[in-house]
């Protein structure tokens, strides 16, 4: 699924799901750079990040896939 992640001041990383209309913060990330990892947003879903240089620069829509789906 396409997300977009971004870094605002108030509520520090977040993830936007168009699809959805969902926009949510990043509670948990299993790497600092995020890339190549894990993350967990506030809703409770688990998202795989794609590998990407360490030094890319927010926001940026990625290509996620969330845990516990079929696609």
């Amino acid at each position: 699924m396409k997300v977009m992640i971004r870094h605002s001041p108030e509520i520090g990383l977040s993830v936007y799901v168009p699809k959805k209309d969902l926009e949510e913060p990043v509670v948990e990330a299993e790497r600092e750079d995020l890339w190549g990892g894990w993350i967990r947003i506030a809703n409770g879903w688990v998202l795989d990040l794609p590998e990407m240089a360490a030094d890319t620069r927010l926001p940026v829509t990625v290509n996620a896939r969330k845990r516990g789906e079929d696609e």
